[in-house]
């Protein structure tokens, strides 16, 4: 009796810490912190905030920008109070060069063993220490062939630069200065990366003779732009014209012969995060499979990370835009680090094209 007794007060004893010990993990749950993430607009699935919320207790927020020119704008002049940043890898040069980025060491991070051989390294993060990747993929083109002459196109930037009557005035275009230079500097087999003036000329002579042309430059929009039949070709990244495949399975995605760029955007931290633990644990959370997984299920475009797989969607498996045809390999262009002088170019001819 005395000892069923003792191990009654036990139990008791061990119930009772085991419900301190639950309170105490829901109280850090909810006290866990904020995370604010800097992304572009329709590019993050919500049940992935809504799943990270729930299994760190992390409230989190996210604001959008609407080009890489008006993030880091915002992040050089001092703005955001941001977290975690979602772009691409000419941004994230740009930042690396800057001492803007916190050295995160992705590298170290659990999670990192999961990435593909290909994604482990990156021209201007070689080391990983500053970035993650995120999702990857291409820039081309799609088209409505209910909307274009013959409802076919060439595979040729010339369809954008150098459009047939009928499309005339009802080109979109990105507004994306990197992808539109790009474009034009491959269908005029020019080096993305010149740093001749008269090459940036001829780019720029380009991209002039076809602004009366273009209907709208936006980066915002693309997917329900196209569905709406708003415009009959556009400039787009290729899991955007999935998305578009998805309620109007006739449209096409184009890759250009050339030459398409091939892109991988990253997840880094801002040197000044106000949560940079937070943001540690965010950046190695979306490293895992399945995660990875959710993400290009939403956006539709290809992830880094092996073993992610077996939870993607068939629709995005069997896609053309999504896995590119081996054929169209050799169209691919990788980014390139571009000098400072190559760059200053690209940044005129832009401004001349946007006054």
């Amino acid at each position: 009796m005395i000892k069923n007794n003792r191990v009654g007060q036990h139990t008791a004893k061990l119930l009772l810490a085991s419900a301190l010990a639950l309170t105490a993990l829901s109280g850090a749950a909810s006290a866990a912190g904020e995370l604010h993430l800097y992304n572009w607009s329709n590019y993050f699935a919500p049940d992935l905030l809504e799943r990270y919320e729930k299994e760190t207790g992390t409230k989190v927020t996210v604001d959008n920008f609407a080009s890489e020119e008006d993030l880091l704008a915002k992040l050089q002049a001092g703005g955001g109070g941001y977290d975690v940043i979602f772009h691409g890898t000419t941004t994230l040069g740009v930042m690396v060069e800057k001492d803007m980025l916190a050295k995160i060491e992705v590298s170290k991070m659990e999670n990192f063993k999961n990435l593909l051989p290909a994604f482990t390294s990156i021209a201007g993060d070689e080391n990983r220490d500053y970035s993650a990747p995120y999702m990857w993929g291409t820039t081309g083109f799609t088209y409505d062939p209910e909307q274009v002459p013959g409802g076919k196109l060439e595979e040729s930037w010339k369809e954008l630069f150098e459009p047939r009557d009928e499309l005339k005035g009802k080109i979109a275009m990105l507004n994306e200065m990197s992808d539109v230079w790009n474009a034009a500097a491959y269908y005029k087999g020019i080096d993305k990366c010149t740093e001749d003036p008269a090459e940036a000329q001829v780019i720029l002579d380009v991209l002039m003779a076809q602004k009366p042309d273009v209907k709208l430059y936006s980066n915002d929009g693309t997917i329900d732009r196209m569905i709406a039949g708003e415009v009959p070709v556009h400039m787009q990244w290729n899991g955007a014209a999935h998305r578009v495949k998805a309620k109007k399975p006739e449209v096409v995605y184009v890759y250009p012969k050339e030459g398409t760029t091939f892109w991988t955007d990253v997840i880094a931290v801002p040197k000044d995060a106000p949560n940079m633990e937070e943001a540690k644990a965010f950046v190695n959370w979306m490293m895992s499979p399945e995660v990875a997984a959710i993400a290009s299920n939403y956006t539709g475009y290809s992830n880094a990370v092996a073993g992610s797989g077996e939870f993607l969607k068939e629709d995005l498996k069997a896609d053309p835009a999504v896995n590119t045809p081996a054929e169209y390999n050799d169209r691919l262009r990788a980014y390139k680090a571009c000098s400072p002088a190559s760059k200053d170019l690209r940044e005129k001819v832009w401004t001349k094209l946007k006054s």
